[in-house]
């Protein structure tokens, strides 16, 4: 397997935000895709895409009904995605994607973070090269569907791995390959579970148990953060 597989095991063995911080990205997710692109799933890919999300995440019809309605009134502020860099204690780096509508408030709060966990605050482009920016996808498990032939048959749309766990089919591919894959995907009438982003790693690093702990404190003061979206590092 490769690097996707190995990354997607490692997320998914740490803990996951409360389903609280999960509905209210996914809420934020849906005004940027309304005030980007309307309010009508079909005509919204990105929006099309989040609400695939919500679902995945057992969101309420009426809460993602309500965001969107939400989304669509002029006063309502669009969110700013932001990325911050910096590094954790023992040289672990840290790329933070948010979502904020006070660009001031998050700066001093995401510094905050790593001044009192003995990390620094990076500059734009400081850490982000050591990641990946890919795209991934994920449908129904099918019998008797053969997965190389599969992949095959969709390399040319940018795929670069493919593999099955307990959650179905996963596909990833490099982050400006999303919109031709979910296109052709929606195309062959296969069912899109659920879709993203993510930042792999190039290279990661291992840590003692006391280490690890070190970082988790930072980690987990970052999640905590309303205007926090992800958090990707390169802790093995």
């Amino acid at each position: 397997m490769g690097r996707a597989f190995e990354f997607r095991k490692g997320r998914k063995l740490k803990r996951w935000s409360a389903m609280a911080k999960t509905f209210t990205r996914i809420g934020k997710d849906i005004v940027m895709a309304v005030k980007e692109g309307g309010p009508n799933p079909e005509a919204n890919s990105r929006l099309r895409a989040v609400i695939q999300n919500a679902k995945a995440a057992n969101m309420p019809k009426e809460n993602v009904e309500r965001a969107i309605k939400r989304a669509t009134d002029k006063d309502t502020e669009n969110y700013k995605e932001v990325i911050f860099e910096g590094y954790g204690p023992h040289g672990i780096a840290f790329l933070i994607e948010t979502a904020t509508d006070n660009n001031n408030r998050t700066v001093a709060n995401i510094r905050s973070y790593f001044n009192k966990c003995n990390g620094t605050m990076g500059t734009q482009g400081s850490v982000e090269f050591m990641f990946d920016h890919t795209c991934n996808f994920r449908i129904p498990a099918e019998e008797g569907r053969d997965l190389e032939e599969f992949e095959l048959e969709l390399i040319d749309f940018g795929i670069d791995e493919i593999f099955e766990d307990e959650d179905g089919v996963m596909i990833y591919a490099p982050f400006e390959s999303f919109g031709s894959i979910q296109k052709e995907l929606e195309g062959r009438g296969i069912e899109i579970l659920s879709s993203g982003f993510d930042r792999i790693p190039q290279v990661t690093k291992e840590l003692s148990e006391a280490e690890m702990a070190d970082v988790e404190k930072l980690l987990d003061k970052i999640e905590e953060d309303d205007d926090v979206q992800n958090v990707f590092t390169t802790m093995a």
